[in-house]
């Protein structure tokens, strides 16, 4: 193994997280810092001139490759594991910039109680009605302090969208259900669609309140704090799956690298694929990593920072025997405990007229809140949380939009019949989509599976996860409400897919997996503190969603950047003044 020149900070990953703590160190210190992300270097050019639905959106060429490492799945701890060997449940990114490559570009806060979410629930409905086996848990940071970060991270991104209540103000036309923010968001939002306009007219007029997607991409051009210049959106329809050819779209590479690619004291190793973390005494030493060409390294570091995506978080915990794993039925330890998903769904809704489908991004939606959180339930519903439920112009592309048919219109998902009434419908079809959250329970978690290993033989994550009653009923309050929302839109028809009872990984429910390593007031009860720093290992820091004791009904990325913006802070200008454990 070749032992490399040390460092002063060394940091697991390359997406969100990873370049913005980078960023705020260099920018800051005069630290040096070494970033490792084991995919390839990405930049705008490689977008802009090998951009292709069947590559990237079909053949999902900016995933990981799971061929080499994948996850086992299993639904309680009595079934055996098995290996998922085909892209499903989830999409990780990989490469420089991560997941936050092909992101949709939706940035949601967290509503102000989800910070407080244990105390808020069982004062609502009493101990009585709360399941013995809910592990949700308050977070150690009100949304009160996070707002500032939250803030920080709007402006880097150059968050496109209205408030809703600005410093207490409620204002019509943006969320009137958020928690309070300072400031109005930094660019307009985007071009309303025609989808769009019909959703805010139809939910508009059964009372509801909806208000435009907070988007990554730039509704005009934008000059962000670190002086990153980005063109507004052309609305190209190709956002999801794909990296932005033009820039319009917040990506890791496209905002917070260019801010420091060119720093003395930073540098980025791709290629770089990390095995453990290397300690002794209760100390990170550094990082062992092995290159694409098989070669081990040792990294030596005096501050060491997990900032990959949540499985690979809590993986490599694991591998390094950082931290007392969790046993189920003890209820003991805390490593890889709190493991949630998203609970979501789609109802198909198809009308007599075109939609210019084509035209769209990744965000490009409205939304409402009337659901999100307690608002909207009236304590017979069985649940104890809803969602949000929102419509979205994301861009029809020729492949992956086409056969998108009412019910009953072919008999066969081929053939000509169906060939004929999928151009009959194309670019008449819309959708109703709704996001809940995803309460934390005991039986939901991560170890490490007895079994199956990756490309190096070092054992895969194994998740144990199933859906529960309470998350079949979210799904179908939901429906529920699309249905209405449906039938207020004049629509010729609509349809949803059956609620499945089983958690089913070879279906897409959104990247966003949380949990495993997550933020507490106590090590008995969490695996990190309130600033991201390990209870075990004062120079060891894991950031991410895999700090999250619970899931949101929207996109984790913005309260994963609000965390790591706190983190950077604290490590800045506490630890470094003072190493140690920070209280």
């Amino acid at each position: 193994m070749k032992r490399l020149k040390a460092v002063d900070v060394v940091i697991a990953g390359a997406g969100w997280t990873g370049l913005a703590m980078a960023k705020e160190i260099v920018s800051r210190t005069a630290l040096s810092v070494s970033v490792l992300e084991r995919g390839p270097a990405r930049t705008m050019s490689d977008y802009s001139a090998t951009m292709d639905e069947l590559d990237y959106a079909v053949r999902l060429r900016l995933m990981q490759n799971i061929a080499e490492e994948t996850i086992t799945h299993r639904h309680s701890a009595r079934d055996r594991a098995a290996p998922i060997r085909q892209y499903g449940s989830f999409l990780p990114g990989t490469g420089v910039g991560g997941s936050g490559e092909h992101w949709s570009g939706m940035c949601f806060r967290y509503p102000p109680e989800m910070f407080s979410l244990a105390t808020a629930v069982r004062e609502r409905f009493g101990a009585a009605r709360v399941p013995p086996d809910l592990a949700i848990q308050d977070w150690p940071v009100t949304y009160e302090q996070l707002e500032p970060y939250y803030w920080r991270a709007e402006q880097m991104i150059g968050v496109s969208g209205k408030a809703g209540n600005l410093r207490g103000k409620i204002i019509p036309g943006g969320n009137v259900f958020e928690g309070p923010r300072q400031f109005e968001y930094p660019t307009p939002p985007l071009k309303r669609s025609y989808l769009c306009s019909m959703f805010e007219e139809a939910t508009s007029k059964i009372g509801y309140h909806p208000y435009p997607l907070p988007a990554a991409t730039l509704s005009e051009p934008y000059k962000n704090p670190d002086g990153i210049t980005r063109p507004g959106c052309a609305y190209c329809g190709y956002c999801d799956r794909f990296g932005c050819m033009i820039g319009a779209k917040a990506q890791p590479t496209s905002t917070l690298l260019r801010a420091i690619a060119r720093r003395n004291n930073f540098m980025l190793r791709s290629g770089a694929w990390v095995r453990r973390v290397v300690h002794k005494d209760g100390m990170a030493q550094g990082v062992w990593f092995t290159d694409s060409s098989g070669e081990q390294y040792f990294q030596p570091a005096s501050i060491v920072v997990l900032a990959s995506w949540t499985l690979n978080n809590v993986r490599l915990l694991y591998l390094s025997r950082i931290g007392k794993r969790y046993d189920p039925t003890a209820r003991t330890g805390t490593l890889g405990r709190n493991l949630t998903h998203h609970v979501q769904g789609a109802t198909s809704v198809f009308f007599d007229r075109p939609l210019n489908g084509f035209m769209g991004s990744g965000a490009l939606g409205s939304v409402i809140s009337d659901f999100e959180g307690f608002n909207g339930l009236k304590g017979d519903e069985g649940i104890l949380r809803g969602g949000i439920l929102l419509s979205a112009s994301v861009g029809s592309r020729p492949i992956q939009a086409f056969g998108n048919v009412p019910p009953g219109t072919a008999q066969r998902n081929w053939g000509a019949d169906w060939k004929k009434a999928s151009l009959a419908w194309w670019d008449k079809a819309g959708g109703i989509s709704y996001a809940t959250e995803h309460l934390s329970y005991d039986h939901n978690y991560m170890d490490l599976d007895s079994t199956y290993t990756d490309k190096f033989g070092d054992p895969l994550l194994r998740l144990t996860l199933d859906w529960t009653d309470h998350e079949r009923r979210q799904r179908e309050f939901a429906v529920g409400i699309s249905h209405r929302i449906a039938r207020a839109l004049n629509a010729q028809a609509f349809a949803t897919a059956p609620v499945g009872r089983k958690y089913d990984a070879a279906f897409y429910q959104s990247s966003h997996i949380q949990g495993g390593a997550i933020t507490g007031t106590s090590p008995a009860r969490s695996v990190v503190n309130a600033y991201l720093q390990h209870w075990d290992m004062a120079n060891l820091w894991v950031i991410g969603a895999s700090a999250f004791p619970q899931n949101g009904a929207g996109n984790p990325t913005m309260t994963a950047l609000a965390l790591t913006y706190r983190a950077a802070d604290i490590l800045i200008d506490r630890y470094l003044k003072a190493p140690g454990p920070l209280v």
